[in-house]
């Protein structure tokens, strides 16, 4: 009779987790903007079940030189990133190692090559504690 059950069980988690993985992607498509001009290339909540996240950028206008995050509503570690290019090109990883307090912003992470087209970034971090709210990350690029 149990058996019977655990099929359907197995579906539905199954189903269920796929769900999940694609509600964590974040695909943004930038807008056009002045040159020297930051521009929100996406923003993500973490979670503290989670240990990094990961945004896709579409062009037509996704080539930047530089990078920063913003975090609101919680602190964050940001221990590192891997920035892929349209190009197929071998991934950049960049060690950041940054506390980024609530409201607060990252240093500025020059891209090799200068001018890129980006594909994704994929960042990990920890939350600083259960008690201070998910933060919320968001993206910058500027050309």
């Amino acid at each position: 009779m149990q058996k019977k059950y655990l099929i359907p069980l197995a579906v539905f988690i199954f189903i269920f987790m796929g769900i999940i993985n694609v509600q964590a992607q974040n695909v943004v498509q930038p807008r056009q903007g002045n040159a020297g001009s930051w521009r929100v290339l996406g923003t993500v909540q973490a979670n503290h079940n989670a240990d990094h996240d990961v945004i896709y950028v579409k062009g037509p206008y996704d080539f930047f030189r530089r990078i920063k995050f913003k975090v609101t509503d919680a602190p964050l570690n940001m221990m590192r990133m891997v920035v892929r290019y349209d190009d197929g090109g071998l991934p950049e990883n960049i060690e950041t190692r940054m506390d980024i307090p609530k409201g607060g912003e990252s240093r500025i992470i020059d891209l090799k090559g200068g001018k890129r087209k980006l594909k994704s970034i994929e960042f990990w971090y920890n939350t600083k504690g259960m008690f201070d709210g998910k933060a919320d990350v968001t993206l910058l690029g500027i050309k």
